[in-house]
């Protein structure tokens, strides 16, 4: 294999749910949801394609019912360090021990999207000298 095509998320409310994607992460919009024949909205992160596709089938979480987010696969976006610290500082709080984690290489931070899909935000590059915070590990996730 040499690459992840694309990727298809149900979700229950494309209407709360396609405005999350487009605006808050920042995804490229390929097709909105007209230009399909059914609920669907296509978007593009790097070399993926990322498309929902209201299905009535989404097994999203809520907060309360999520201890840590291992328990359940997500999709993971890798961002610069100033729109990952904006992401953190807009969706912390969601459920218990969402991070940020020290991944080794790379900083990571999960969260909800209004369908309650898990998703996490990675980040390459260095903690900046004004950011001082405690990272969980592996070993915080039990």
């Amino acid at each position: 294999m040499d690459a992840v095509d694309h990727i298809n998320l149900d979700v229950d409310d494309l209407d709360a749910c396609y405005p999350f994607y487009r605006d808050r992460l920042d995804l490229d919009l390929l097709r909105p949801p007209e230009d399909f024949v059914g609920e669907h909205a296509m978007f593009e992160a790097g070399d993926t394609v990322v498309t929902l596709a209201e299905t009535g089938r989404a097994e999203g979480w809520v907060p309360d019912e999520l201890a840590h987010p291992l328990d359940k696969a997500h999709l993971a976006f890798s961002t610069d360090r100033a729109s990952y610290e904006a992401l953190v500082a807009d969706l912390d709080g969601q459920f218990p021990k969402q991070g940020p984690y020290d991944w080794g290489e790379f900083e990571g931070f999960y969260f909800l999207d209004p369908d309650g899909n898990l998703l996490e935000v990675v980040t390459y590059d260095p903690v900046p000298d004004d950011v001082d915070r405690t990272l969980l590990t592996h070993d915080d996730v039990e």
